[in-house]
């Protein structure tokens, strides 16, 4: 343990009385992380050496970790420990336009990636069938990717496609609209329906979070000038990485 860290968990020993020990000790880690003594990256101490420095039970420490990790201050990752969490750059999004997530980062200057998690033609469920309107026998195209930018996991795309619009999916690279663009099939409206959730196990692993740290699921069905539903994506967003920004203007 560095002295600087060391010296952390002293203070917290050695602190007046002022609230509940966990919090003490909450509020320490907090402070030393705001004020640059400790980075994001940083690894914590065991559980077991913040008890000893700091004089309180390792059962206080877990519940000021938790707290921590929930605030998106810590993450703590299976086999390796706590660190402090990376900074990620809050991203503003604006929901008077529809563009793809490859346009929003590329007009920011950020570098994309995605990891690809499935793709491929389906049997439809029932739920894809009534909203793409889906003949008998008809398949569905199906793809889903974390979506990285300049280096931070920042969400996770889930599309539906009929498989007369997408015959394809291995055949999409970055941009999905610019392969519907290919086609003449890109979407030129959309309804999208924006929901704070709490991220399961899976996708808080995929977003370098902890489970149960906040989310926006953004479920958006896409139309063609037609008429024509072209698109049904369901997304996660991290919540401590996304601002959805919309205009509002008196009616006259």
């Amino acid at each position: 343990m560095s002295a600087t860290i060391e010296d952390i968990f002293r203070k917290t020993a050695g602190a007046p009385s002022g609230g509940p020990l966990y919090m003490r000790l909450r509020r320490s880690i907090e402070d030393a992380v705001k004020s640059g003594l400790i980075n994001p990256g940083d690894a914590l101490p065991s559980e077991r050496d913040i008890a000893a420095t700091a004089e309180i039970s390792r059962v206080t420490v877990r519940k000021a970790v938790q707290h921590l990790v929930a605030d998106g201050i810590l993450i703590q990752r299976h086999g390796s420990g706590t660190f402090v969490a990376p900074t990620v750059q809050r991203v503003e999004q604006s929901l008077s336009s529809l563009t793809s997530f490859t346009e929003d980062m590329a007009r920011r200057g950020m570098t994309l990636s995605s990891q690809w998690l499935d793709r491929g033609l389906y049997d439809p469920s029932n739920e894809e069938t009534v909203i793409l309107g889906l003949g008998a026998g008809e398949k569905v195209a199906r793809i889903a990717r974390l979506r990285v930018a300049d280096g931070n996991p920042l969400a996770i795309e889930r599309a539906s496609l009929a498989a007369s619009v997408l015959p394809d999916p291995d055949a999409v690279e970055n941009s999905l609209y610019a392969k519907l663009d290919q086609t003449g099939n890109r979407p030129v409206r959309a309804i999208q329906r924006i929901a704070a959730v709490n991220l399961g196990k899976n996708d808080a692993e995929l977003l370098d979070v902890a489970p149960g740290a906040a989310s926006l699921r953004i479920e958006r069905t896409s139309y063609l000038a037609s008429g024509r539903i072209v698109e049904f994506t369901r997304s996660i967003y991290r919540g401590d990485a996304y601002d959805f920004v919309a205009e509002l203007r008196l009616q006259t």
